[in-house]
């Protein structure tokens, strides 16, 4: 009896989220604890590498691939997920901190979900991006000074972001995931 390639299996989509979350930047968030002023801007690039290890520990669980529910992400599903947002932050900040006030290219994650096959996806491979990701945005928020704190950018929706407030709004996604998943 032969295995069934996975890859031919049909993908089913998580439950959107089409929240706006950017109320995250004045109120703490009441699922994960979250608070936008809980780590100073000029600490969340330490927090984003010291978050890591949280992510790998889940990564390597037996079960990273399965979902809680059919329409809930699994583990690795999640870890993908914030791998990309590592990626999508790193490219906002460079925006920002090389154009005047631009607007971000939108961003569909579950557009993404399913075309980059998050479920299919290697956990170990996820773990070690993710890690590759959070260290290449941490890195570039290390290196913003000054009056770059109050660089702006915008999204599609008209939602204007300092690169404070987006570091703080790009925490709280990473810190809300950890919950997600229970790591």
């Amino acid at each position: 009896m032969s295995a069934v390639d996975p890859s031919i299996r049909q993908y089913v989509p998580a439950e959107p989220d089409g929240k706006d979350w950017t109320w995250v930047l004045v109120d703490r968030c009441p699922d994960c604890g979250f608070g936008a002023d809980d780590v100073p801007a000029g600490q969340i690039a330490a927090t984003t590498r010291d978050l890591v290890p949280r992510y790998r520990a889940a990564l390597n669980r037996r079960d990273a691939v399965v979902r809680p529910a059919p329409t809930v992400w699994s583990v690795l599903e999640y870890g993908a997920h914030v791998r990309d947002v590592h990626r999508v932050f790193t490219e906002r900040l460079a925006l920002m901190l090389g154009q005047d006030d631009p607007q971000f290219p939108n961003w569909d994650q579950d557009a993404t979900a399913r075309a980059d096959r998050y479920d299919l996806q290697d956990p170990g491979r996820v773990a070690d991006e993710l890690a590759d990701a959070a260290d290449a945005f941490a890195t570039a928020l290390d290196r913003v000074q000054g009056a770059q704190w109050q660089r702006t950018g915008r999204r599609s929706n008209g939602s204007v972001f300092t690169v404070t407030t987006l570091a703080e709004y790009y925490l709280h996604d990473v810190v809300h995931h950890l919950h997600d998943i229970g790591a």
